[in-house]
């Protein structure tokens, strides 16, 4: 093991071993308001859950219900700034790479890992880390182990620093080895705060007939929270992510019944799947709509349409605040932690369009009415 660096007076365990670190200066507060650099510290509550992929939209969210914002590939001083004068915690996106995975069983490549994610928290003044790695991992496959290592050593470490802070893992739509992602959700669960379960892209493997279909299908979805639940994790270490976008799929052949027959594309040994279409953001897909008639689908709880584009008919699915009602209704039902969506930043803020203003409102009032300091 070897020496880390943290502020002069913490000391802190990693791996069974007791490591002092002296921290990198703190840099100065870039906010309005020097209490804003300060680490929200809030105890555990009801989450909305919002990921940021853009910086020119996030003003637009609604601050009276975001609770984290995870910074998913940019980091901004005035997001941050703004989200801690609204109470919202900032946390960092924390990847590994494909190429990395054969090294999470080596401690010291999960020390030098959490060492530059501790770095960058202190650093930008941020409130803790999502992980996403969305890697393949066999079940027997020693990563699996090293994985949960890493979550488990990284939340130590965050919360060493910080009590307050917060480390999420985003696993897939349903445990069972989804894309050959055979994590232990279990342990993972027990080491970190809670899970962002992605309730979305679940016909990333299709095994049946080759069909464009519903991207969160409200039995599906609700199916794989209950194989979480199941397994023992508590529903408040649960939260529902769902799509605020769609998938736009080419049509074969569109028959009496609507079933759109697609083009096969496998994927991780399955023959078929949703890379056979593309994904779409909720503003694009309100606009495609305009020309065509929304159908509800009631089996899947979900809205599509079919529309004509460079001479081939298509077929889009999505969802919206009435197929996002049920997801949500179950979820406050149930207890779970929070809701979420992937992302935050598909909606259309910049029209001055009515209509459209109306349909941006209506996906942020969908959203559960947590008490935001509860």
């Amino acid at each position: 093991m070897r020496s880390w660096c943290v502020t002069a007076a913490l000391v802190c365990l990693l791996a069974g071993a007791v490591l002092a670190w002296p921290a990198p200066p703190q840099p100065p507060c870039p906010c309005a308001q020097p209490e804003w650099c300060n680490p929200v510290k809030t105890p555990p509550r009801k989450e909305v859950f919002v990921f940021a992929v853009r910086n020119d939209t996030w003003k637009h969210y609604d601050w009276d219900k975001v609770t984290t914002v995870v910074m998913f590939g940019f980091y901004s001083e005035e997001l941050m700034c703004y989200a801690h004068s609204k109470g919202a915690r900032v946390v960092l996106k924390g990847d590994v790479k494909a190429s990395d995975v054969a090294h999470l069983p080596d401690p010291l490549f999960r020390d030098d890992w959490v060492i530059t994610q501790v770095a960058l928290m202190l650093k930008q003044h941020m409130d803790g880390i999502n992980i996403d790695i969305e890697q393949a991992i066999p079940a027997g496959d020693p990563a699996r182990d090293g994985l949960t290592a890493l979550v488990n050593e990284t939340t130590f470490v965050f919360h060493a620093i910080n009590s307050a802070s917060q480390v999420t893992f985003d696993v897939a739509w349903s445990p069972d080895c989804i894309d050959g992602r055979c994590y232990d959700v279990v342990n993972i669960a027990k080491s970190c705060d809670f899970l962002f379960v992605m309730s979305y892209d679940e016909r990333s493997q299709i095994t049946g007939p080759c069909v464009a279909s519903a991207n969160s299908a409200l039995e599906t979805t609700l199916g794989g929270y209950q194989e979480y639940l199941k397994l023992g994790i508590p529903a408040d270490q649960l939260v529902m992510g769902v799509p605020w976008y769609g998938y736009d799929y080419p049509c074969l052949n569109l028959s009496k019944d609507d079933v759109c027959s697609i083009k096969k594309v496998p994927f991780r040994g399955a023959p078929c799947s949703d890379a056979a279409g593309r994904q779409v953001d909720y503003k694009d897909i309100m606009r495609l709509m305009r020309n065509s008639s929304r159908r509800w689908n009631d089996t899947f709880k979900s809205p599509y349409f079919n529309f004509q584009e460079g001479g081939q008919t298509h077929q889009m699915w999505y969802d919206d605040p009435q197929s996002l009602q049920y997801k949500y209704g179950w979820a406050v039902k149930q207890g779970l932690r929070g809701v979420g969506m992937w992302h935050g930043d598909t909606l259309d803020y910049t029209t001055t369009d009515p209509k459209v203003k109306k349909q941006t409102q209506e996906m942020w009032d969908s959203l559960p009415k947590y008490h935001k300091k509860s």
